[in-house]
């Protein structure tokens, strides 16, 4: 398929095909794919590393390239994961995000970073 690709089922796909042509399924177990999903969630952070203001806002265009290439390790290694797991990503998020809508109500949580038990 040319173009972007918006379904995570096609991009999960993708990302289990070129796994398995290369017979990497036996290095992913949950445990493993989690750990990995982490690492590289730590490389994007170590990108943003000791900026403030408006420098990180800077560095996420100056080095966006970068920033992109660790988001893509981010997604391969979480699709990988619900994957192998039986997990909907798709039902995961709405579900969350339903909860997440009573846990934060619009008009308690607007414009406020603190926690649900907090607000």
């Amino acid at each position: 398929m040319e173009g972007k690709m918006s379904d995570l089922r096609e991009l999960a796909e993708k990302v289990v095909c070129f796994r398995d042509e290369r017979e990497w399924k036996q290095f992913h177990n949950p445990k493993d794919l989690a750990l990995s999903l982490s690492l590289e969630a730590s490389e994007l952070l170590e990108i943003f590393q000791w900026k403030e203001g408006p420098a990180i806002q800077q560095v996420a265009k100056d080095r966006q390239q970068e920033v992109a290439d660790e988001l893509a390790d981010v997604l391969s290694y979480l699709l990988l994961m619900a994957h192998d797991t039986g997990i909907d990503l798709e039902s995961a998020l709405l579900s969350k995000l339903a909860a997440n809508a009573s846990r934060y109500p619009i008009e308690k949580a607007r414009g406020s970073s603190k926690k649900y038990s907090d607000l």
